[in-house]
Order: C-alpha cells, then structure tokens, then sequence
C-alpha cells in the first residue's frame, strides 16, 4: 500500500489535475522530492530556490503538524496520508450591564431562548455583543445575516465596494436591483430588514495599518472574511495587538477553511502562515473560481464560531483548523500549534506594531515590465500586420470554452514547462490570461527557457472583449 499525498485546489493544475497521488517513501523528504520530480511544475509552489520548503506552504502527515518536528526526516508508512496545506483567522467580555430585551425581541428570539446553553441571559449577551466583518463579499454576506437574525446587537461592516454582477452568484447579501450601488448601503438594508433591533456601524474604506486599530478596537469578535493576503495578516496583527479573537474563513473553488485564531489561547494566523506566498502565486476567486454555495458554508461556520464566542458555549475551532472538500463532501480537521517563535504571537514577538502589508506581502513591489506588456489595440494592429504572431492562452480549459480569442493557441499555464516544445523559439509570442497575472508568469517561463520574443497582453482576454471584440463574452 502507498503513501497518499492530498494536492489542494490550488496546486491540482500543477499535478495534471489530480487531487491526490500515491507514492512509496520512507520519509516526508523522500516523498515530496518523488513527487515533485514526477510532477515538475509543482516544485517552484513547494520548495524555494534554496531547496526549503516554503513558509506559506504546511505539511500534515495524517494529522500532525510536522513543522515543529525534524521535518525531513520524518518516516511515513504504507497507509499514511499527507496533506499539502497552502495559504489560498471563552466567552467574550461583553460587560457588566446586559441589555434587557423587549417583548418583541422574546418573541422573535424565542427558539434561541429555550435552548438551555442560550436562555435569556445568553440572548442578552448576543444583544451586548459588538462584531466587526471585515469584507461584507462572498463570506461576509452570510455571516451578517445569520449574526443579524440571531440578534447580535451591533455589527461593524468594513468594505469599500460597489455591488458587481458577478457577486450575485454568490454574494447573498445583494440583489439584481443593488448592482452598482456601495455594497455597505445594500448591505445596511438588507440586514435591517431581517432584524431592526441590530444597529449597523458602517466603515466605507480600505482597512490599513493607519486604521485597523481604531476600528477593530471597540468590537469584541472580528470575523475575517478578505480575499486578498495583505489584509489578512493586517487583521491577524491587529487581532493579536489589540487581544480580539479572529474568526477566520478562506474559499477556493470546492474548498474551505476555517479556524479561530486567538493570541491570548493558542495560536495566530501567522503561526500557521509565518509568511505570505510570492504576490500572484495563488490565484484569486476571480482567477482560479469558487463555487457559489461554498461561502455560505463556510460563512455560516464564522457565524456560528462567533455565537459561540460571545456565549462562551461549547469547544471553538481555537487550536484547530477545519478543512472542507466540498466536491466530497468532506470535513477534516487539523490540530494547530502555538509557534513559540512566531512574530507577532511568539515569546519574544518583533511585530508590536502595524507594518506595511502590501508591501509584506509583495503587492506593488513588481518587477519592471516596461516594453513587455502590450495593449489590446496594439495587439489587434500588431496581429493583423503579422498573422504568424503567435497569441498563447495560458489559461486552463473550461476558461477558454468560456471565452476565447479567435486564432489564439492554448496551453495552460501548469502544462506550460512541459510543453515548450510545442512553440517556436524565433516566433514572436503575446501571452495572455483572463486579467494578465498569469500572462505574466508565463512570460517569465518563457524567458527563462531562452523565448526571446515575448510579450504580454495587458489586463487579458478582458480587455480585448472591453476594447477590441465586444462579442467576446466576459466573465
């Protein structure tokens, strides 16, 4: 019997789509270097150019977090499972005097009222509570309704959005009649609908290191529903600095995350993540896509941690990451250890105050890119003046039946470094993708391998359909 490796969403296209591998080692050195030499375009997502695992990327072997452990030489056996985990957050104080609560409100909460673990006295401290949602998008949206309808007294929105089309398909909290209006305006009503004993403190701005401390100050919970790394390390720090627990949540395609990272009783987002992955490595949902249903799943989980914060009932997700598979239907859960050495959480912590995160994490800092990106007109005259132009499509199949540029040849960007024999070294060459992030790494490949005429097509198939071919779907 083999040792099975479980490849996330994320790095399946780098496995030839597979969501597990089975190989023989006799330790987790042996078998990840088995693997990656089986599947090559996995190595640079693993392992750093010094040959080290990468810090963004956690190795469970059944179970167990490995990394505190003489990692390399850890034995498996016939029958393990290991996980490749990629980065893709007690009762609350509330204070002394609870809020009563009307005749109106012990109707309406009434089937929380007789539960025993709840009763009055809980109700009244859901009342008291104060929540801050960090994101009201994909995650957000259920959890502010479920924590609305439960009778969380205040919650906090932070977002800074309008409502776009292509929420609708997952972004409960909006409707056909709300697209292009601020998210927080569609979201206050729609709350306040469902529950008009909630009072709703809006925060229509960007969370950065100059505001995070003031506005996650005076709430009790936060909940963490972002969609990009610079924010979430920027809530992670804040939580740990200001003492907050941190309901954490993170969707991908089929699959979930959720944790409950609190400093103050085990261990923090960075703990598990101690750095970010490169910027643009992991694809976004618009990127890479997210099934609809899946944030209600996980967001319903984020509200249901935070209710069990704020009534100090039953055992967290504190200490534990929660692990789904939607295409299975299937829960795992991984045991998170406190990392004695973390930053920002650690014995002797060296982050005490915000940093930079954007920067933290990569964003901004790009490489020059003058003279190689191209616009969709420059592309569409170049095209037309040299029809042996070569317009590779790095995006992955499903993508290009959506939508694609007449003429262009595809090769997904995980086949890529196995199949340049397939392209012509002396031709000129335009990569492109949906918005260009994975136009750009494929440039890189390109250039590596000696591809001395390449170019990318700025801002993607989405500009060419906005710009030169509006009967190109977009999406």
């Amino acid at each position: 019997m083999a040792i099975t490796i479980l490849i996330p969403s994320p790095l399946r296209p780098f496995a030839g789509g597979r969501d597990a591998v089975q190989l023989d080692a006799a330790t987790v050195d042996e078998l990840l270097e088995r693997l990656t030499t089986e599947y090559g375009a996995l190595r640079p997502h693993l392992f750093a150019d010094d040959g080290r695992l990468r810090t963004f990327v956690n190795v469970y072997v059944n179970d167990r977090d490995i990394r505190h452990l003489a990692q390399w030489a850890t034995p498996v056996h016939p029958g393990d499972t290991v996980s490749i985990i990629p980065s893709i957050a007690g009762g609350t104080a509330v204070g002394e005097q609870l809020p009563s609560l009307s005749h109106e409100e012990i109707l309406r909460y009434s089937r929380h009222l007789i539960l025993p673990d709840v009763g009055v006295a809980g109700q009244r401290q859901l009342k008291a509570a104060r929540v801050l949602l960090v994101g009201a998008g994909g995650l957000g949206s259920p959890a502010a309704l479920y924590l609305a309808a439960a009778g969380v007294g205040t919650l906090g929105l932070v977002d800074f959005d309008v409502v776009d089309r292509t929420n609708l398909q997952r972004q409960i909290l909006y409707g056909t009649a709300n697209v292009g209006v601020p998210k927080l305006q569609s979201a206050k009503e729609r709350i306040l609908d469902i529950n008009p004993h909630v009072r709703i403190e809006t925060f229509e701005t960007r969370l950065t290191s100059a505001n995070a401390l003031d506005i996650l100050r005076d709430f009790d919970v936060i909940a963490d529903g972002t969609d990009n790394f610079p924010t979430r390390y920027l809530v992670n720090d804040a939580c740990v600095l200001l003492g907050k627990p941190n309901v954490y949540g993170s969707i991908f395609r089929f699959e979930g995350q959720a944790s409950v990272f609190h400093a103050k009783e085990g261990p923090c987002y960075r703990c598990l993540y101690a750095e970010p992955p490169p910027a643009g490595l992991v694809p976004s949902c618009a990127e890479g896509g997210v099934l609809g249903v899946l944030p209600g799943i996980i967001g319903s989980i984020q509200a249901l941690e935070t209710i069990k914060l704020i009534l100090g009932a039953g055992n967290t997700l504190i200490g534990r990451l929660l692990l789904l598979d939607a295409l299975k239907l299937q829960f795992r859960e991984l045991r998170l250890e406190k990392d004695p050495n973390c930053p920002v959480c650690g014995q002797r912590p060296t982050v005490t105050s915000l940093i930079d995160y954007e920067a933290f994490c990569g964003v901004g800092v790009e490489p020059s890119y003058d003279g190689l990106e191209l616009t969709a007109a420059d592309l569409q005259e170049e095209w037309t003046r040299n029809p042996a132009l070569v317009v590779l499509d790095v995006r992955e199949p499903h993508e290009y039946e959506i939508a694609h540029i007449e003429g262009a040849q595809l090769i997904p960007l995980g086949e890529l470094p196995n199949r340049l024999n397939e392209l012509d070294g002396h031709a000129e060459i335009v990569t492109h993708c949906h918005h260009g992030p994975r136009s750009m790494r494929a440039l890189e490949i390109l250039k590596a391998a000696g591809f001395a005429k390449v170019r990318s097509l700025k801002g993607g198939i989405d500009a060419w359909a906005v710009n030169v071919a509006p009967s190109v779907p977009r999406y």
